[in-house]
C-alpha cells in the first residue's frame, strides 16, 4: 500500500451497498466496474502452491540453515510465501478477524463516520481513484495508519465494535514482532548486517488495509483489486474469512493462491526489491471476487520511515559486478512517483528506479 500523506482518492459509490441493490435486479454490472478484457488477459492457473516458510524452523538452530535457504529461494524466485508457525497467538488473530467482520456488517451510515476526507487516503472508502472516468474495483476498504502511534488519526479508527481499536492494536504489535524477525533472517540470507537492513524500517512504521469484496454474479467481468505491486517493504496478508481471491502473476499467468489455515501470506514489496538490489522480487498481484460469497482480507504493510533514502544496500552494490541496479531516492519522493504512475495509467512505478 502507501503512506497516507502521499496521495488521495476520489469518492465513489459504496460497492457493498451497490452490490446489495444490484444483485437481484437482473441488470448488467455498471459499466465503470466492467473489466472483462483485463480479466481475460493471461491464463489463470488454479491451486498455486507458493512456497511455505516455517518461522519456528528458522528460530530453531537445528533447522535454521535449511529453512533460511527455503526463505531465500521464496524471496528470490517467487516474491510470495506462506508463513507457518509465526507465533502470533490465535486469540489475537481471532479477535481481529471478528472485529473486521463486525465492522463491515454495520449500516453504511455507521461506517461512513470514518470515511476518507477530501485529499486523504486514510479511512473508509476506496483506494487509488484518481479520475471520474477510470475503471473501478469491486471492493470497499478501510485504511489506517498504525505505527508509530503518533501517526494515528483516531477519526478513522472505528469505535464499533467497541473492541476494534484494542484488537487492531494487539494484532499490529504481534505482526511487528514477526516482521522484525523475518527482516533479520532476510539480512542473513542476503549476507548483510541485520542492522543495515533494519535501519530502513526503524520504528517499524505500519499501515493496514482491510478490504471487503462483495459477491458479484458477474464475477468474471469485475476485479476486486487491480493488478499492482506493493510500494512498501513487506506485507502480511490475513484471510479474514475462508474465501480466497488472491492471484499472483508468474511467467505471464495468473496463479490462484490457496491460503493455508493459520498462515500469513507474505509478499515482498518494492522497497525490499530495491534494498536487495534486485535479489528479492516484488511480484504483481490482484484480487478477484466470488459470484455469491463475500471476501474480507487484511494486509498489514511494513514500510520505511518517511525520511529514509531508499536505495540498494551498499554491501550488495559492492558485491555485485554490475553495481547498483536501482537509483536511490527519498522515500516520500518514491511514493509521489508511485501515485503519479497510478494517475497517468502506468502500471509500474519501478521503471523510474531501475538502472539499465
Amino acid at each position: 500500500m502507501a503512506h497516507a500523506k502521499a496521495g488521495a482518492s476520489l469518492p465513489v459509490p459504496n460497492v457493498q451497498v451497490l452490490a446489495q441493490t444490484w444483485h437481484g435486479s437482473g441488470e448488467p454490472v455498471p459499466g465503470r466496474y466492467v473489466r472483462t478484457e483485463e480479466m481475460g488477459a493471461g491464463e489463470v492457473v488454479a491451486g498455486c502452491a507458493i512456497p511455505v516458510v516455517d518461522l519456528s524452523r528458522l528460530l530453531d538452530p537445528r533447522s535454521s540453515e535449511e529453512e533460511l535457504a527455503n526463505l531465500g529461494s521464496a524471496c528470490q524466485h517467487w516474491g510470495f510465501f506462506q508463513l507457518m508457525n509465526h507465533g502470533v497467538p490465535d486469540e489475537v488473530i481471532q479477535d481481529v478477524k471478528r472485529d473486521m467482520i463486525e465492522f463491515f456488517k454495520l449500516p453504511l451510515e455507521a461506517k461512513k463516520v470514518h470515511a476518507q476526507v477530501p485529499g486523504g487516503l486514510e479511512g473508509y472508502g476506496q483506494s487509488f481513484v484518481f479520475s471520474e472516468t477510470q475503471k473501478l474495483d469491486w471492493a470497499d476498504m478501510i485504511y489506517l495508519m498504525i505505527s508509530p502511534k503518533e501517526s494515528r488519526d483516531l477519526r478513522f479508527w472505528p469505535t464499533r465494535p467497541p473492541s476494534f481499536r484494542d484488537s487492531v492494536d494487539r494484532y499490529s504489535a504481534e505482526t511487528a514482532k514477526v516482521t522484525a524477525s523475518l527482516l533479520r533472517f532476510m539480512a542473513a540470507d542476503l549476507g548483510v548486517e541485520p542492522e543495515h537492513l533494519l535501519e530502513a524500517f526503524r520504528g517499524q512504521p505500519q499501515s493496514m488495509r482491510t478490504t471487503y469484496y462483495p459477491p458479484c454474479r458477474q464475477a468474471a467481468d469485475v476485479l476486486g483489486l487491480s493488478p499492482h505491486t506493493d510500494a512498501t517493504g513487506l506485507a502480511l496478508l490475513l484471510h479474514v474469512n475462508d474465501v480466497q481471491g488472491l492471484q499472483i502473476r508468474r511467467d505471464g499467468k495468473w496463479h490462484t493462491v490457496d491460503p493455508l489455515d493459520g498462515a500469513f501470506v507474505v509478499s515482498i514489496g518494492d522497497i525490499l526489491e530495491i534494498l536487495s538490489n534486485g535479489r528479492y522480487r516484488s511480484i504483481e498481484h490482484r484480487a478477484v471476487v466470488h459470484p455469491d460469497k463475500e471476501r474480507i482480507s487484511a494486509a498489514m504493510f511494513h514500510q520505511p520511515c518517511p525520511n529514509t533514502t531508499v536505495g540498494p544496500l551498499p554491501e550488495l552494490v559492492n558485491r555485485d559486478s554490475g553495481g547498483a541496479r536501482y537509483r536511490s531516492m527519498d522515500y516520500m519522493d518514491f511514493m509521489k512517483n508511485f501515485f503519479a504512475s497510478k494517475l497517468d495509467g502506468r502500471r509500474s512505478h519501478m521503471d523510474a528506479m531501475r538502472i539499465y
